[in-house]
């Protein structure tokens, strides 16, 4: 069986690096963005299998990306890794179609069991 493709999107390139390392192991990274537009784009074009995605980003932020995304890749899982830990948050995450939400003050493990949870479909 093939590696899941991931796509990474934060605003911080260290945030992006360290996610590239943590999720390499697991998937093939496709590609990486810095804002909400640019994952519309880089989604569209690479079709990946999940994606891994941070609320606050410019241009178009996580939850409303969210909701584009699930028009322009709908089988692709969508986890949250953020810094947002107030219910609202997580809330408006899972209505615009999260499968997961990470904090990023969380273990590494946390975020790969994350990932294996989602990509067996679960929540």
């Amino acid at each position: 069986m093939s590696r899941p493709r991931g796509l990474l999107a934060d605003d911080h390139m260290l945030v992006i690096d360290g996610l590239r390392r943590i999720l390499e192991p697991e998937c093939e990274v496709v590609g990486a963005v810095e804002d909400g537009r640019s994952l519309l784009l880089e989604a569209e074009r690479l079709k990946p299998d999940i994606v891994l995605l941070d609320i606050s980003m410019p241009l178009l932020n996580g939850v409303e990306a969210a909701r584009k995304l699930r028009k322009i890749v709908p089988a692709a899982k969508l986890i949250f890794v953020t810094m947002h830990a107030d219910a609202t948050y997580v809330t408006g995450a899972f209505r615009a179609g999260a499968s997961g939400y990470v904090l990023k003050r969380c273990a590494s493990m946390e975020l790969v069991s994350a990932i294996h949870e989602v990509l067996k479909g679960r929540t």
